[in-house]
Formats: structure tokens, sequence, C-alpha cells
């Protein structure tokens, strides 16, 4: 049986895991910023996605499968990490599109950004995933998550069930919000600003990198 209570209490705490602006955030962030809100709700249900598949192996006790995660833990670190610090460094020597070549091709779907449409889409949520499973934690604080929430006498499965439903939800719902908030403001402000955003974000990205394979040795 679906519990209300349950859901909801999981999805508080996917939107308490996704609200706080990491190397995540920042790119999709920048990603909204440099292709739109198609290119940032990509990344976000990339993510989502991912939280919701460790979220699954949790709830369901695939040890074997959780273990193995965790015994490269190290590796999938570095992973990130090289991933991390090549985006931040891409981004800061990339070029800033002007203003007229950016509205041009978010208006009439055109422009270079714009033309990635559904493959670039993809291609974002691809990467997004990937990254989000970079973190094999994930599969541990899921584990005390169903511990803690989970009512007496209620079927596994059930819990399972609701619990990843959600987290997921919750977390989309917070890089919703996120990217109309970027979106709105990615209009109202020009190349210069933008391309001093793209700078930050890209810098925060390699610290992220540097972080992560700093984490691993």
């Amino acid at each position: 049986m679906f519990n209300v209570g349950l859901f909801l209490t999981a999805a508080g705490v996917g939107l308490a895991v996704a609200a706080p602006i990491g190397p995540m955030g920042m790119l999709c962030i920048r990603r909204t910023l440099a292709g739109g809100p198609r290119a940032g709700l990509a990344i976000g249900l990339g993510i989502a996605s991912g939280d919701a598949a460790y979220g699954l192996v949790a709830a369901l006790g695939l040890v074997s499968v959780s273990q193995f995660m965790l015994a490269y833990d190290k590796p999938l670190h570095i992973a990130a990490g090289v991933f991390l610090l090549w985006l931040g460094l891409r981004t800061i020597l990339q070029k800033t599109p002007d203003d007229n070549g950016a509205h041009a091709g978010d208006a009439n779907g055109n422009g270079k950004l714009a033309a990635l449409g559904r493959s670039g889409a993809m291609r974002s949520f691809g990467g997004a995933l990937l990254l989000t499973l970079t973190n094999p934690q994930t599969v541990i604080m899921f584990a005390a998550l169903f511990t803690t929430l989970a009512p007496r006498g209620a079927f596994a499965s059930d819990v399972a069930f609701t619990t990843v439903l959600g987290v997921f939800f919750g977390s989309i719902a917070w890089w919703c919000c996120l990217v109309t908030v970027v979106s709105l403001a990615r209009h109202a402000i020009g190349r210069r600003l933008r391309m001093i955003i793209d700078r930050v974000a890209g810098l925060a990205l390699a610290v992220f990198g540097v972080n992560e394979i700093r984490r691993a040795l």
C-alpha cells in the first residue's frame, strides 16, 4: 500500500540532499546558462536518476552490487575528479557566445547551443548520471534512510518503492526550481556577466575535481 507520509518524508530528504550547491549544482547552473533549460533539466534528471538507482540498490538489499561499488570507491572518485577537472578547465577556456547568437539560437532553434536538441540533452543526462554513480557511498546513506523511515509492519518492497520514488521526486523538484531561476536570470544578464559566471563555475568545477582526486589518494 502506498504510504503518503513516507513518500513526503523521503521527498524532503531528496530535496535536502540535492539542495546544497556542489559540483553537480555548478554543472547544472553552467549548462543551463550555456544551453538553456533543456540542458539544465537533462542534468537534473540524470542526477536524480543516479540517486534513485543507488537508492534502489540499497532498498532491495543488493549486497553484491553495493560491495562491488564500494570496493572500487577510490578509482571511481579519481574518475569523477578527472572528469570534473577536465570539464572545469574546458569551461574556463571556452568562449562565451555573444548575446545575439545565444538569444537567436534559443528563439529560432538555429543557434549552435540550441541546435544540440535531443541528442545534446541525452548526452547531458548520460554524463550527469555517470558522474552521480561515481559516488557509491550514496548506497550507505540510502540504506540508513530506509532503516530509519520504514514503518513497522510494512512490506520491504512497498517501503523500497515509496522511498525511492519520494527521493527521486524530491531531488527533481529541486533541480526544476534551480533551472527555472537560472533560466529566468539567463536572459536578464549580459555577455560580460555570463562570461564571469562561466569562469567562476569552471574554476569551481576544477577545484571540486582536484578535491575528488585528493580524497582518493
